[in-house]
């Protein structure tokens, strides 16, 4: 039914941007108001997004792909590229755990501010 609903509605806004304004869990009596902005791949169109998950499904194969839609490798890596170009990039960085950071702190690998600063992290 969800699935259903959220289909209705991209094709009712016709693309326009969506604000959710109410997220309600659905097994208990909690709700949540205000400004939310759907999630990335969300944003996608419903095509965009069906390739997304079978690139995914398909370990990340340009070979399983072009099998899968019947298209030329150039094309899959194509419609990827501009898919990606509508997702902004996420650096993600590894976060010290405590320990890590003490024992660079014991080596001298790092200065006693450095490991002030990546606890605090």
């Amino acid at each position: 039914m969800i699935k259903h609903s959220w289909h209705q509605l991209k094709k009712l806004t016709g693309g326009s941007p969506l604000i959710i304004e109410r997220i309600r869990l659905a097994d208990r009596d909690i709700a949540v108001g205000g400004h939310f902005e759907l999630p990335p791949l969300a944003q996608l169109s419903l095509e965009d997004q069906v390739f997304v998950i079978a690139f995914i499904r398909s370990h990340g194969s340009l070979k399983e792909m072009e099998q899968l839609y019947g298209i030329s490798y150039p094309t899959v890596k194509n419609r990827l590229k501009r898919i990606a170009g509508q997702l902004e990039f996420v650096e993600v960085t590894p976060e010290s755990s405590s320990n890590e950071v003490l024992e660079l702190l014991e080596k001298g690998k790092i200065s006693v501010s450095e490991a002030l600063e990546r606890m605090k992290r």
